[in-house]
């Protein structure tokens, strides 16, 4: 079991990871544009063990979330926690190997899939047992073994070799060889047709049991499970709830919702 490591005036506190995330009261800008505020006044907790989904407009700041929890920004002012612990308080490595992270596009190597899965936990010697474990929660283990060269098949540059839905599914296995406590999921299906969606979306629910997630969607019917749904608009949180719950609101997720409706519904007169 993972220990949170936290140097507080030159001591160190240790406890279980729980995965509880808290952002109090964030706000932020990006350098390279300090004029344009991406979140005011940020406030949310997701609680350990449970799926937060996160949608809106493009541009809204959902994944600007992401990038923080990983510390890639800093906040202009406020706080991100685990845990109850202020995240600049943590070893970066360390808080980092605490995240598993599947984006819209991954990035694989013109290496064996075996390496490609491997590259997510550089901190140790990964067994052949741990990889399969991780395959077969990423729902891609029966597929990789069925190849003339198993574990040992080149992805192909940028995984070239690989149909979308498995270029995902073994990007999902490589964020799970770590076992993280907290999956990051931006708009982890998006680019993908209807049947991998599928497939993926299959794999990735096997892959957050037992996890506390942050999900990052565009389609909503991806996360309509989710423990809590957050529309966020302008850099702030304007609806939280269940999937009935925020239909029955009749505001912005429901506009949301019967927008993406429409088209199967024409499909279907």
């Amino acid at each position: 079991m993972k220990r949170l490591k936290c140097c507080l005036n030159g001591h160190s506190l240790s406890s279980e990871v729980t995965g509880r995330i808290e952002f109090r009261d964030v706000q932020f800008r990006y350098p390279a544009r300090p004029k344009l505020r991406i979140l005011r006044h940020f406030n949310l907790i997701c609680n350990s063990g449970e799926t937060t989904a996160f949608v809106g407009p493009s541009g809204s700041g959902k994944s600007t979330t992401v990038a923080l929890i990983q510390r890639f920004y800093d906040p202009h002012s406020g706080t991100i926690l685990i845990d109850g612990h202020d995240i600049k308080t943590l070893n970066i490595q360390w808080l980092r190997s605490l995240l598993g992270l599947v984006q819209q596009e991954p990035v694989l190597f013109n290496l064996s899939i075996r390496d490609n899965i491997i590259y997510g936990d550089n901190s140790r010697q990964v067994a052949q047992d741990d990889i399969e474990a991780a395959a077969r929660k990423a729902n891609i283990h029966e597929l990789i073994a069925s190849l003339p060269e198993g574990y040992d098949t080149l992805c192909g540059a940028k995984g070239g070799q690989l149909s979308g839905g498995q270029k995902q599914r073994i990007a999902i296995a490589r964020s799970l060889i770590r076992n993280p406590k907290i999956l990051l999921l931006d708009e982890a299906t998006s680019a993908l047709d209807n049947k991998s969606e599928k497939v993926v979306q299959d794999a990735l629910d096997q892959a957050r049991v037992g996890r506390s997630c942050i999900t990052i969607a565009h389609r909503l019917s991806t996360i309509r499970d989710s423990d809590k749904i957050c529309v966020v608009d302008r850099g702030q949180i304007k609806e939280t709830g269940r999937h009935e719950q925020l239909l029955q609101q009749q505001g912005i997720y429901y506009k949301l919702n019967m927008a993406q409706e429409r088209p199967d519904n024409s499909q279907n007169n």
